[in-house]
């Protein structure tokens, strides 16, 4: 199991400043799999001071340089891909085939894609008699959360390094596995001292030491959205850009004319997947009110069909990832209940034979109305409310009845149909007709979702600054 009690900085393994540890807990059975240092102010000041006396020979590099490297890191991710899935699946209960493959083929996936991209993306374009030259922002601290983290950690490790940036990571304390396991990948790859750092911690101890400090020219931020507000309130002072993808509450319109045998179990699973803990996860399921029953009914087929168990046992859903979240979870299931919500299925009794572990079964609420909790906050855990509309724009104005707006799925009987309606949500992505994610085009929400995007070629540039060299356009 790979070594969380120590930092990586200015290209050494080092030891954490002060005493503190926790424990990283495996929510499949709560057993101890290990320990994390929790760093200090004192450690994340050393992290930064590497970044920084890094930045200027890191930046000078030439694309050739950075390819080779991204390369070489890429190339390991693949071949330590099963050991980075293990890793998930013990620090936050990912099922074997999803921890091994989507989880950890996450990794390889955003690097491989900032690759493509670096490989011929425009530094310096000209705009009439001016030069535009993009160069990279500088120093970055780079938070990641728990649900994905490799895939985190890789949409914003890949493309501050292609940008010519230098860093600091600070991963969820929570699942701190697989990024020590990155670490281990950086420095055997030769990524030159400074450049990457790598430091365990909370976000009050270190995480404000972090995004507070006048050094730091970008915080980019993975998490819920109270947190993006208290990084955002931090990072102010300093004027220091924030990206921040944060949480969501998406709608899927299953529109009058769609195949619904085909469209409301692929949204059950969606919403299932990663055992609900996924920030653009269908958690709002809209169907036309004279067919409410028969999508209920196709709803709950489609949840007890879903195996839960043991993540070695390589279920479709294992455990809610840490002991706070899985009594979040429990909560609002019983909040629901409370405001009048009708439980379709699941609901908070333990599972036979899972009682050891943090464990909520497929969940799904009926009768839900705009006002409830259960419809307008997000749970982040295996939980759809089904809501009724009587018409297509009440549908459209349901979904975009949120102070989220990160995703949105819309179902119909031709992408043109789909299409149409997705044009009037107030979301950062849309998928059509059970479209799925593509990892060249942006990720990230408007409004409580976040601002800036990731992925690809709009991710390589939220590490970029824009400079106008006026009369630098060659004639």
């Amino acid at each position: 199991m790979a070594d969380a009690t120590r930092f990586y900085i200015d290209g050494q393994w080092v030891a954490p400043s002060g005493d503190a540890r926790a424990a990283i807990v495996n929510p499949a059975d709560r057993s101890v799999v290990g320990e994390v240092a929790l760093g200090t102010p004192a450690d994340a000041e050393a992290a930064i001071a590497a970044a920084r006396a890094a930045f200027p020979a890191w930046v000078s590099t030439t694309r050739e340089e950075r390819l080779a490297l991204l390369e070489k890191i890429n190339a390991a991710l693949i071949a330590r891909a099963d050991e980075i899935g293990d890793a998930i699946m013990a620090e936050m209960g990912a099922p074997l085939s999803l921890a091994r493959r989507a989880q950890a083929g996450s990794g390889p996936q955003h690097f491989g894609e900032v690759i493509r991209v670096l490989k011929d993306y425009p530094f310096e374009t000209p705009l009439g008699s001016t030069l535009l030259q993009r160069e990279a922002i500088g120093v970055c601290v780079l938070i990641t959360p728990w649900n994905w983290p490799i895939n985190q950690i890789a949409t914003k490790v890949a493309p501050a390094l292609a940008a010519g940036c230098t860093m600091v990571l600070k991963p969820s304390e929570v699942a701190p596995l697989d990024a020590a396991i990155l670490a281990e990948i950086i420095d055997a790859a030769g990524v030159p001292k400074g450049v990457f750092n790598l430091v365990h911690g909370s976000g009050p101890e270190i995480g404000n030491a972090l995004t507070g400090h006048p050094d730091v020219d970008m915080v980019s931020f993975t998490g819920s959205t109270r947190a993006g507000i208290a990084i955002a309130t931090n990072a102010a002072p300093t004027i220091k850009r924030v990206a921040l993808e944060l949480g969501g509450k998406s709608a899927c319109i299953v529109l009058p004319d769609a195949d619904f045998a085909a469209a409301i179990p692929a949204t059950v699973r969606g919403c299932m997947l990663n055992t609900g803990q996924s920030c653009n996860a269908p958690t709002r399921l809209l169907v036309p009110r004279a067919r409410l029953d028969d999508a209920c009914a196709l709803a709950r087929q489609a949840a007890e069909a879903i195996r839960v168990g043991l993540p070695t046992d390589d279920p479709d859903m294992g455990p809610v990832a840490n002991a706070a979240q899985h009594a979040r979870v429990v909560a609002m299931i019983e909040q629901a209940v409370a405001e009048g919500a009708t439980l379709l299925t699941g609901g908070v009794t333990p599972l036979a034979g899972l009682e050891g572990g943090l464990f909520v079964p497929p969940t799904i609420f009926r009768d839900v109305t705009p006002a409830m909790t259960i419809a307008r906050e997000e749970v982040f855990g295996p939980v759809l409310a089904v809501l009724a509309y009587d018409s297509v724009d009440e549908a459209v104005a349901l979904a975009n009845d949120t102070p989220y707006g990160l995703s949105g799925y819309v179902w119909g009987a031709s992408v043109a149909d789909a299409r149409a309606v997705a044009r009037r949500l107030r979301t950062g992505m849309v998928h059509l007709n059970g479209a799925s994610l593509d990892s060249a085009a942006p990720f990230g929400g408007y409004r409580m979702s976040g601002n800036g995007r990731e992925w690809g070629r709009f991710g390589l540039e939220e590490f970029l600054e824009v400079k106008s060299i006026y009369g630098g356009a060659e004639a």
